[in-house]
């Protein structure tokens, strides 16, 4: 069967961790009853933190800046300057507050 991007984003939003295979057998042959019971495929429990988590990667060059770092330290061409230690303890805060969102969507704070 051919989508359109747009329908195939649909049929996913609606499927809502079920497989979408399952999920257009269920619409189709099966439509009056309950949809099927599935586990889903992610443990996401917050999907507005979830997706807040992945726009803010989106926008970070953390993983660019923090390359850039290793290889400086790496060659010794490093300058531990003030500017230095700023960019490095905001990078720092940075990924302290993407992992507390990553925990938070998928709901493990109280294991950790």
């Amino acid at each position: 069967m051919r989508l359109t991007h747009e329908e195939r984003a649909r049929l996913e939003r609606d499927a809502v961790g079920m497989a979408l295979g399952a999920y257009i057998k269920w619409r189709v042959f099966n439509p009056d009853k309950p949809p099927p019971r599935v586990r889903g495929k992610a443990p996401v429990k917050d999907h507005l933190a979830l997706t807040k988590l992945m726009g803010l990667l989106g926008q970070s060059r953390i993983a660019n800046n923090l390359n850039q770092l290793a290889r400086g330290a790496n060659t010794g061409t490093l300058p531990v300057t003030e500017e230095t230690e700023a960019a490095l303890l905001e990078a720092v805060r940075d990924v302290a507050e993407l992992r507390r969102l990553l925990i938070a969507a998928l709901g493990l704070g109280d294991e950790l």
